[in-house]
């Protein structure tokens, strides 16, 4: 085999969002040789769509908000299908966090007698939400990077990984991947790695994802032997941008609702108060009692309809479209030009101001947005162990997105940051730990599997006739939006599986023209095989769950199923296996609560 580019390491992370450089540099603070490889440029991840805020229960807008709310909150927000474990230490860890970034350089917006202002989100019984104006998640990451950059963390950027490398006993040993500028591939030797890859978004039509979203780190974990649980829990986001088409699908911050923005139909009704009597009856709870204490939590007078969780706000606002009442290109309009002035809507949210302005020709200071649901967050994901972030795989820890529990069925507005920031550090730990552990030096890699892969990497290189991979993608996006999309019945779930099976044989027939070097068609021909993988995993979760909870909607069981609410759906394949193995997927109990949890949640809200 041709010599090639390789790098030995204590700790790799795939990944170099939030939780990637968070786990980065909890490893390195250990002493550790770590390195971060991410698909993109650093600095660049889709962490800084995420502009609302990090929800850390703080108090210091509420004096009464703390870690127990803020469980209680999340686990309601998640329909209960969250993993206990991870929401406790969560809600516990994330002030401590955020006043980590705060020392470490994070500049946050400031209240009056200069505490960390906080404001409110959807789901959130109090405003808890660390913001810095609408560009939170941008302060993060470069916060983080200059952390990361200060310990002489080595950084692989435009590099994507293929597929993990597994040893006889099943432990992760390293990574294939190849550099997008040059297309030449490289190696990396580690005794422990991180998968902190983020979404799965771009397999969809309407998407905020930016392009790395095509759920790498999902499929590279599945094949490599790693369990998926709840992959049907999508959540599409309430408020995308809907027009011009160009940039459908951007996110418009949630903070433009915590803010005062209202929302209303083409009637110029405010129509959330239509939804809010009957959603938790009908859809969110297991008995009227769960219902009656969820309404009177999440309707408080103070808090307006339009602050209840994302997946409830999504669906009215796809009620209204259906019944005829959306705005001229197939959304609501979201309207704070009426509520705030002109000055404070440039102050408390500036990047809105000039998203609408540059994009849509839209002074939302004068007038309302067109906004729609778009894909946003997968709330599924690799199952780990919550304290250290460790998957079934030895050596193999995820963090972030890519990693499933911490939400269950629904993720609310500003947990995704603190989440990040919170299993960053404790799959940093995990990893460390293990890499301590490991005996001997870094595992020595097996060349055979190393050149099958990166001939099964390059074969659309071998065809001179065949499938565009651009062909593929659309019809991909287009099926996923019509058969898997907000709402789903059984019918159109059987043909979305049906259809996968087609894709998956086209896949295998894919042609690329050119060289290795700067060639998108190939990086495409890349991300597929994953899209495929993780588009199946969420075509049969969202079938065999045969119930709505969170962001998993069936048409044909609209309600929330007792039973199902104790399940989780877990998806296999047989380790080193690929796209074209098949998937399995089985249902298993949730992990048993505590009692002195399960107490905080029959609390009444105060």
């Amino acid at each position: 085999m041709t010599t090639l580019e390789h790098h030995d390491y204590d700790v790799i992370i795939i990944g170099a969002g939030g939780a990637g450089m968070r786990a980065a540099i909890e490893a390195k603070e250990r002493g550790l040789r770590v390195a971060l490889i991410c698909k993109s440029l650093l600095g660049k991840a889709h962490t800084v769509m995420a502009e609302g805020g990090v929800a850390a229960a703080m108090g210091n807008v509420y004096e009464e908000d703390n870690w127990k709310v803020h469980f209680r909150d999340t686990m309601r927000g998640g329909k209960m299908l969250n993993h206990w474990r991870m929401a406790q230490l969560h809600a516990q860890e994330s002030p401590d966090r955020v006043q980590e970034l705060e020392k470490w350089g994070a500049l946050f917006d400031r209240t009056k007698d200069g505490k960390i202002l906080q404001r409110d989100f959807g789901g959130h019984r109090y405003a808890r939400l660390a913001h810095v104006g609408d560009r939170t998640g941008l302060e993060l990451i470069r916060t983080l990077q200059q952390k990361a950059v200060s310990l002489d963390i080595d950084v692989f950027m435009e590099c994507k990984v293929v597929r993990l490398l597994t040893g006889d006993d099943g432990s992760v040993t390293g990574a294939v991947a190849y550099w997008r500028p040059t297309g030449e591939f490289v190696t990396f030797a580690a005794k422990a790695v991180v998968l902190a890859t983020g979404g799965v978004g771009k397999s969809w039509k309407f998407t905020s994802n930016s392009w790395e979203g095509t759920g790498d780190g999902h499929a590279v974990a599945l094949w490599a032997g790693a369990e998926l649980i709840d992959m049907e829990c999508v959540q599409f986001h309430p408020t995308g941008m809907v027009w011009p088409l160009s940039v459908r699908g951007i996110l418009v911050t949630e903070g433009v609702r915590g803010d005062g923005g209202v929302l209303k139909n083409s009637e110029g009704e405010r129509f959330m108060f239509n939804y809010i009597a009957d959603m938790f009856k009908a859809e969110t709870a297991d008995s009227e009692a769960e219902a009656d204490r969820w309404y009177d939590d999440h309707t408080a007078g103070r808090r307006p309809p339009e602050l209840l969780p994302r997946d409830e706000v999504a669906r009215s606002i796809n009620s209204e479209v259906k019944a005829g009442r959306g705005s001229p290109h197939g959304g609501v309009f979201l309207d704070i030009a009426s509520r705030r002035s002109a000055e404070v809507i440039r102050r408390r949210l500036p990047s809105m101001y000039h998203q609408f302005m540059e994009l849509a020709g839209v002074d939302i200071t004068q007038e309302a947005m067109e906004v729609g649901p778009t894909c946003h967050y997968i709330m599924g994901g690799v199952r780990v162990e919550p304290d250290n972030g460790a998957t079934s795989v030895p050596g193999l820890f995820a963090a972030g997105e890519v990693s499933g529990g911490m939400h269950g069925s629904n993720r609310l507005g500003g947990n995704s940051l603190s989440d990040l920031l919170v299993f960053g550090r404790r799959a940093g730990m995990g990893a460390a730990d293990f890499a301590e552990g490991r005996a001997g030096d870094v595992p020595k890699l097996e060349e055979s599997l190393i050149r099958h892969y990166i001939d099964e990497a390059l074969e659309p290189f071998t065809r001179d006739e065949g499938e565009n991979p651009y062909d593929l993608q659309h019809d991909l996006q287009e099926m996923m939006q019509t058969n898997v999309g907000i709402i789903r019945t059984g019918p159109e779930l059987d043909e979305a599986l049906e259809k996968l099976e087609v894709l998956k044989e086209r896949v295998n027939n894919i042609s690329v023209k050119g060289g290795r070097a700067y060639n998108p068609g190939w990086n495409l021909a890349t991300d597929l095989p994953a899209m495929l993988t993780v588009s199946t995993c969420v075509a049969l979760g969202a079938r065999e769950r045969k119930e709505s909870r969170g962001g998993q909607t069936r048409e044909d069981f609209p309600k929330a199923d007792p039973e199902l609410g104790k399940i989780n759906f877990v998806s296999r394949q047989p380790a080193g296996g690929g796209f074209n193995e098949e998937i399995k997927i089985s249902p298993e109990p949730l992990p048993e609560m505590p009692d002195e949890l399960k107490a905080l949640l029959e609390e009444a809200p105060k």
